[in-house]
């Protein structure tokens, strides 16, 4: 059996080679995305373990069946980067990795939440100017005193809600789909604008999908309380951005805590250092004080890392072996 895992970072090559070894298994490793340059890397492979970050074409699905691939396994939780209809036309099945460590992602949720809340930015740019003073605006609630709202009880909403629950806060939540376990540790509310109306910070923990895009809009945001907070480690394009700026010049937000952007894509896991950033918008949420803007780290942990190479190449494995993967997603 002979794979490729492609898009490899150096982090995930110990844990790729591990794995090759306990399972007797041949595997070409390289950083090299899946694109046309690319396709040819493809030839001769039994199996393909993908970490996109730009969309297929949608041409190359057929391509790859025509190679006889028999599936794509990409190594994430999210698959809004693939056209599953499209993979289905081609015989492709798709499969992703849905729990590798929800804790690392609402861990660095409420991290950054505090964060917001507790206006780091504005602290350590104050000493950076060795300005020691406590100035009125620095002044914070405490997140007990605080209404949270989860969007989205999944399993990484699940755990940054019962991680917020230990502060002491009041949890209110919305999913489509409510959860019987988590009703024991937050109360659901009947919408989104329900949930919204009533938080002091929203927490968004929902998968990207064509009916949530933009989600959060100007609308939206005009029922948010006044000096609420925002977080989102989730996907950048259920948050409309330049709506989200117009919020906090208004006031209506106090903060933002994004781990994602909606057009986060030439920027993120790229090294910038003496190069021209063209996006207004990008550079505005680097430069804002009153956001914490992170290159979609918030997964980034030893374990979440070898989790993903593993369920990534393990459904690999049982797509070739069985036709099928308990993480199938089309």
């Amino acid at each position: 059996m002979k794979l490729l895992m492609m898009g490899a970072r150096d982090d995930e090559r110990i844990f790729a080679e591990k794995w090759a070894q306990e399972n007797n298994v041949e595997l070409e490793i390289t950083s090299d995305f899946l694109n046309a340059e690319t396709l040819h890397l493809v030839a001769g492979k039994d199996g393909l373990a993908l970490q996109q970050t730009m969309a297929l074409p949608i041409e190359m699905y057929q391509q790859l069946a025509d190679l006889g691939i028999k599936q794509i396994a990409t190594r994430s939780a999210g698959y809004d980067m693939y056209d599953l209809e499209a993979a289905t036309a081609a015989g492709l099945i798709i499969t992703n990795v849905p729990e590798y460590s929800p804790n690392a992602i609402a861990e660095f949720a409420v991290t950054s939440a505090l964060a917001s809340v507790r206006q780091l930015n504005k602290i350590q740019n104050n000493m950076a100017k060795q300005d020691y003073r406590w100035a009125k605006d620095m002044i914070s609630p405490e997140l007990r005193s605080m209404t949270i709202g989860i969007i989205g009880t999944g399993r990484i909403g699940r755990i940054t809600a019962q991680i917020l629950k230990g502060f002491g806060a009041n949890i209110i939540a919305y999913d489509l789909y409510q959860n019987e376990e988590a009703k024991t540790f937050l109360t659901y509310k009947a919408s989104v604008e329900d949930v919204v109306k009533e938080a002091d910070l929203i927490s968004i923990h929902m998968p990207a999908t064509k009916d949530n895009h933009h989600l959060f809009n100007d609308q939206l945001f005009s029922l948010m309380k006044d000096g609420s907070y925002l977080v989102n480690t989730a996907r950048g394009v259920i948050v409309d951005t330049a709506a989200l700026i117009r919020a906090l010049d208004s006031g209506k937000l106090a903060g933002a805590a994004l781990d994602t952007y909606e057009n986060e894509m030439p920027y993120v896991t790229k090294d910038f250092v003496g190069k021209e950033v063209t996006d207004p918008i990008f550079k505005e949420l680097v430069a804002r004080e009153d956001v914490i803007f992170t290159p979609h780290i918030a997964f980034y942990t030893h374990t979440a890392v070898e989790n993903l190479v593993a369920g990534g190449l393990n459904a690999v494995y049982d797509v070739i072996t069985t036709n099928d993967s308990p993480n199938r997603v089309n």
